[in-house]
């Protein structure tokens, strides 16, 4: 269960009796690095807000390759839990904690009731669509018509914002995976952006120093 006072803290726009709802029918669940919490195939049975931590929502082929989609911060709601948990529908993406993670689950029979009685949870949920919708097009728009280079730097960008850290952890065959390209063309790339001293390459991590030099 989730109390009032952690839920006012999180949610401080929420009317005291969704407050109260919420207290009563939601529950926590605690997750660690790397553990999933929705996979590409599976049911969602109910929807989640990441409380604490990030989770990190990607697509997946048939080959299990990865295509990095965007992070799901405090505060969030999971967009596709939300879809598939009041349609009853399977998941297309795959989402899984990166790091530890706090998160509330909400009952699949209180959804629509609380988007019927309650304005703030209405606003919520509806901010959640529109976030993730902006987010998915910014994604087409650098698949379509940016270069490998430009993509690059936009993916280290949008970590770094999210990590609110010039350091990300990510090796060169992690990041090419994410953007479906190769571990070869990856790190040609980062080299020539280390040259002109806009990252530079630790073990197993990228320093930003200056991205706006591209």
């Amino acid at each position: 269960m989730i109390s009032e006072s952690e839920v006012r803290r999180y949610f401080p726009s929420f009317e005291p009796e969704l407050v109260d709802e919420i207290s009563k029918a939601c529950n926590i669940r605690n997750l660690s690095d790397g553990e999933l919490l929705m996979r590409s195939g599976q049911y969602i049975r109910s929807a989640m807000v990441v409380l604490e931590g990030l989770v990190k929502v990607y697509r997946e082929d048939d080959e299990g390759d990865e295509f990095f989609m965007y992070y799901i911060e405090p505060g969030e709601a999971c967009a596709v839990s939300l879809i598939c948990s009041g349609k009853q529908n399977t998941s297309e993406l795959t989402a899984k904690a990166s790091g530890d993670v706090e998160l509330m689950t909400v009952p699949l029979d209180k959804m629509d009731e609380w988007m019927m009685k309650y304005r703030s949870w209405y606003y919520f949920v509806l901010g959640t669509y529109r976030k993730r919708f902006e987010e998915l097009l910014v994604t087409v728009d650098h698949i379509a018509f940016r270069n490998m280079d430009e993509r690059l730097v936009f993916y280290l960008k949008k970590h770094r914002d999210t990590l609110k850290s010039d350091i990300i952890p990510f090796t060169h065959a992690e990041i090419a995976a994410e953007l479906n390209s190769s571990r070869e063309v990856i790190s040609r790339l980062m080299k020539k952006m280390a040259d002109k001293g806009m990252i530079k390459m630790n073990r197993n991590q990228i320093e930003i120093v200056d991205l706006d030099r591209m």
